[in-house]
């Protein structure tokens, strides 16, 4: 039952699906990997009149001589496993009478069971229950059918249900009339002897999966006497992975047969909160307004429940109209942060999908198989996907394309950008390809890396671009290095580190098993699609998948001390839409908080992103829902680990490191009870004596693990898409620098620079106001002192070396901010950048480029140039930094501030910048001559004071250091006497995150 979704294989022959049919010829597949035949002219498994599993001799075992004898198992030792299974037992809560733990139903509590539908088989289905609950990503669903056999004779009862390849099968029981089969994990050699044990007894049988695109079918069939009542109940769970900005619950509904009771239960328990839900009319227009759905913020309910007549095809029909997949989509709330801790029974799950980035550009070459094998539907519907592909190009992007068949011909023999016109003729040229002759895959990649390496090499590739190959092809390779492990070592040898390979297989003659490998082993994925009228729209929705990194080289960091076996926590890169899911072990016991510190390039941007939760935050939650999964952290790391090292096995160097991590995946599978290659799943009655062995057919065009969007970088040419928390020079659009003369709106900006000159803007009435604060080293002047929003800004004043005209020059040498209602602290100096979170600090300089991140506020240094605080969208601040001569005779570094007007201050507002948050009312009149003819001076009423100014220059350093851009302004005398409230002298503090006192 809980084998790995291969599909079996006899010489070339690949079935989807293997019935126990009499007559077939089934192959024991030992460790060894030979097949052992073992012919058979009956495969009937029954149920004998002392209700013992009984099947026929097989023709090359004894004389048949009416004794019970064994029926085939299908074995296999593949480690090509692509899905687990758990078999914990962790679904709905039953009525059933429970034994040793395991769910048990009996078929006597069913009640009436008359006025079942039936087909000439004279099968009735009595119920067809489909339950699934979704904790956090994890979705247990449980498949239950009872039918009954009317007929006056044995037949077959059938159970065949698909189930999402990659999910973890939990349990599976049948229930023959009171006899109840239940199922456990054992190692695979001592399940095999345990099943040869019982079949030397002929007390056994097997059960077989096979393969469908996206789903797996679990198949097996029972004889039964005319009257008997038989329960099967699957068990299992899955981690649902976003795709496209969308978690998508996929469940196959398919009774076969009208069902007296039909149900589909979804429930959804979302912690982050859940931000839609949306079930599309997937059965078919059949079924509308039959689905319910019920959302709350954190949790929803989806039901659905067609009546008898409800089903039918037809008013008279006897067939049913359910024979389809319920699908569930939804997508969750997100923070502006690092991503979304959870932690809960000593796990950490930490989901990791920021949005509101631009994409980063890519440079991207498509190898496309036209060998002989593509000809017909395959070729066209790869021709009409690649014209929508490379319409949805973005300018700038690069590209190429590369077909290939025993010859390797190129449309350009370097990267173009996408502009409209060569995607024009990209188009035209792929119109014109006509499949025929063999195929070299190993020369076509090595052409692709040539070409991305040349591109490198001339400096022709943003250094924040992505740059990926995209393989399609449908076949092995037949012409040129035919050996798959020498074409994996050339593409591996000949690739840059920072490039990834994406491979997409069509049908099932190509090995995918390769594919998987070789881009895994490239910072890639592989998927397969079949080759049919679906081609087309698997292939864009592939590409839509990673046509839109943005982020690259993506790090997650945890305090070594307090966590422990965390899954994969680096990556390559980030796609819009998908999400990074990473898992450990937390010492919940010794620790209140845990954090985390999440590092990434984005467009232009080196991000830092923090994100701190309490480790007991969600156990209120979890304990009063009675649906949510308690286990649901566990069984995500267990399923994460798992894969993890499925795919780390795949890919293993050397035999001595495949067999180390063989060994720890047969430990993780007996630990947490999931059926792995290395383990099998027994299905026995309660005396024990009575085995149904699940074991794993072999299909060696199966890879092992499904394949994961990573990370992936792209960057524009500038930072508009860069969100507020995260913006790599963290400078809002107010402050955005103008490389040209800046136009008046790009002035509309308070500051404090040089020794030190207050240029004050006033936005209601245009005007720029100016004074100067002269004081004395040490001293430390409030700028914003805002009670209401608990934000303080003070600047520590240093001296020059040396006087100068009799005068001793003041700059600001240290800036505190003082976040109050985030007990946060930010000191910043010429030589470093330090917040502080009570006894947690950390510290930048300005040597780095880097940005931090705690409770959402966000830091970001740019080298040697500025610092910028930004507060969510209320407000931010820039401080600007100077460098002088180190041997110079007089001045010394010192900082600027720059604070736009906009940010939102309380009007409890004060402080030498903070109390024209409520602007005054200024008039300015008589202006006249003054002293010299480029400054005049004029009179100015403002606070009930006329005051005499006079009109000069003051300056913006921003977008240049040096020689600063002129600012025009009028410029109160006597340290700003007049137009500030009261003395400067009122506005010194003690210290550096002082509030001002009131007067």
């Amino acid at each position: 039952v809980g084998v790995r979704r291969k599909a079996f294989t006899i010489g070339d022959v690949e079935p989807q699906v293997i019935p126990l049919i009499p007559g077939r010829l089934l192959v024991t597949v030992d460790e060894d990997d030979k097949a052992d035949c073992v012919s058979y002219g009956h495969g009937d498994i029954g149920i004998g009149g002392d209700r013992h599993l009984e099947a026929a001799a097989p023709y090359n075992s004894a004389p048949i001589t009416g004794q019970k004898k064994p029926f085939p198992v299908i074995q296999d030792d593949s480690f090509g496993l692509e899905n687990l299974i758990d078999l914990e037992i962790d679904g709905f809560p039953s009525s059933s009478k429970t034994r040793n733990g395991r769910y048990q139903r009996s078929t006597a509590d069913w009640g009436y069971v008359g006025d079942l539908v039936e087909d000439d088989d004279k099968i009735g289905l009595y119920s067809y229950k489909v339950q699934s609950t979704i904790t956090s990503r994890l979705a247990n669903t449980m498949i239950q059918a009872k039918m009954v056999n009317n007929a006056k004779r044995s037949q077959h009862i059938v159970f065949d249900v698909q189930v999402p390849k990659g999910a973890f099968i939990d349990n599976f029981t049948m229930d023959v009339n009171g006899i109840t089969f239940t199922s456990r994990i054992r190692e695979k050699s001592e399940a095999r002897k345990m099943y040869s044990q019982a079949k030397a007894k002929g007390k056994a049988a097997g059960i077989v999966r096979s393969n469908a695109l996206d789903m797996e079918n679990f198949k097996t069939e029972v004889n039964v006497p005319p009257g008997t009542r038989i329960q099967f109940e699957l068990h299992y769970h899955e981690m649902i992975r976003r795709k496209l900005s969308s978690y998508e619950h996929v469940i196959s509904v398919k009774p076969g047969r009208l069902a007296k009771h039909m149900e589909v239960d979804v429930r959804i328990i979302e912690p982050q909160g859940l931000r839609y839900v949306h079930v599309p009319n997937s059965l078919g227009d059949h079924f509308d307004g039959i689905t319910t759905i019920s959302k709350g913020e954190k949790k929803a309910h989806i039901s659905f429940k067609p009546t008898m007549a409800q089903q039918r095809k037809c008013p008279t029909c006897s067939s049913t109209a359910v024979d389809g997949n319920f699908v569930v989509q939804y997508d969750v709330n997100r923070e502006t942060t690092g991503g979304e801790l959870e932690i809960f029974n000593g796990y950490f799950i930490h989901f990791f999908a920021p949005e509101n980035l631009d994409p980063l550009p890519k440079n991207i070459l498509f190898v496309i198989d036209v060998s002989g094998s593509m000809w017909g539907l395959k070729m066209k519907q790869t021709i009409e996907a690649m014209k929508a592909i490379l319409s949805e190009l973005r300018a700038a992007d690069q590209f190429s394309l590369i077909d290939f068949n025993h010859n390797v011909r190129c449309w350009r023999d370097n990267l173009v950008s996408a502009t409209p016109a060569q995607v024009e003729d990209a188009k035209k040229y792929i119109q014109t390809i006509h499949p025929n002759g063999g195929t070299n895959i190993n020369e076509a990649l090595l052409r692709a890396t040539f070409i991305l390496n040349e591109a490198q090499n001339l400096g022709m590739l943003d250094p924040n671009s992505v740059s990926m190959i995209v393989l399609v092809s449908d076949g092995d390779p037949t012409v040129g290095e035919l050996k798959l492990t020498t074409i994996q070592k050339n593409v591996k040898q000949s690739i840059k580190d920072e490039f990834s390979l994406f491979c997409l297989g069509i049908g099932f003659d190509v090995d995918y098993d390769f594919l998987q490998r070789i881009a895994t082993d490239n910072r890639g994925m592989a998927q397969r699609i079949f080759g049919n009228q679906e081609t087309s729209a698997q292939m864009k929705n592939f590409y839509n998948q990673v046509s839109t990194p943005l982020l690259k080289k993506i790090q997650f960091n945890y305090p070594q001390e307090s966590v422990s076996d965390v899954t994969q926590s680096s990556f390559h890169n980030y796609f819009g839409g998908s999400e990074i899911v990473v898992a450990g072990k937390v010492d919940t016991e010794n620790l209140q908080h845990l954090e985390s510190i999440v590092t990434a390039t984005a467009a232009n941007a080196e991000l830092v992103m923090e994100t701190l939760r309490d480790v007991e935050e969600l156990d209120g939650f979890m304990k009063k829902d009675k649906y949510a999964d308690p286990e649901f952290t566990r069984k995500l790391w267990a399923y994460l680990t798992v894969n993890q090292m499925l795919a780390e096995r795949n890919t293993a160097p050397t035999a001595a490191l495949k067999r180390n991590i063989t060994k720890s995946i047969l430990q993780m599978s007996l630990d947490h009870h999931i059926v792995t290659p290395f383990t099998a799943m027994l299905i026995e009655n309660a005396e024990k004596d009575e085995i149904m062995l699940a074991d794993q057919p072999k299909d060696p065009r199966r890879g092992c693990c499904p394949g994961t969007l990573g990370l992936t970088p792209n960057a524009p040419n500038n930072n508009k898409g860069i969100p507020a928390w995260a913006n790599v020079t963290a400078v809002p659009v107010s402050f955005m620098p103008e490389q040209r003369s800046p136009p008046v709106s790009s002035l509309s900006i308070n500051r404090v620079d040089n020794d030190p000159h207050f240029i004050i803007h006033l936005p209601k009435s245009q005007r720029n106001i100016c004074f100067n604060i002269n004081s004395e080293p040490g001293k430390i002047l409030n700028l914003v002192s805002d009670p209401g929003t608990g934000v303080v800004v003070n600047g520590q004043l240093v001296g020059a070396k040396k006087t100068e005209n009799k005068k001793l020059n003041t700059y600001f040498g240290k800036i505190g901010f003082y976040f109050k209602t985030k007990s946060l602290k930010v000191e910043i100096t010429t030589e470093t950048i330090t917040l502080k979170d009570g006894s947690y600090s950390i510290t930048l300089s300005w040597s780095d480029t880097g940005h931090i991140i705690r409770k959402q506020l966000l830091i970001s240094v740019k080298k040697e140039s500025n610092v910028t605080i930004t507060v969510g969208k209320e407000m931010s601040f820039m401080v600007l930094l100077h460098r002088v001569w180190k041997n110079h005779p007089v001045n010394v570094d010192f900082l600027g501030i720059y604070i736009p007007p906009e940010n939102q201050l309380s009007p409890e507002a004060h402080g030498l910048i903070g109390q024209f948050a409520s602007e005054p009312e200024v008039f300015i009149h008589h202006q006249r001559p003054g002293q010299a003819p480029e400054k005049p001076q004029a009179t100015m009423e403002v606070k009930g004071n006329k005051l005499t100014v006079t009109r000069g220059l003051q300056k913006d350093y921003r977008t240049d250091r040096v020689v600063g851009t002129d600012v025009p302004c009028w410029f109160v005398h006597n340290s700003g006497k007049g137009f500030i409230d009261g003395h400067y002298k009122d506005y010194l503090v003690p210290h550096l995150y002082s509030f001002l006192k009131k007067p």
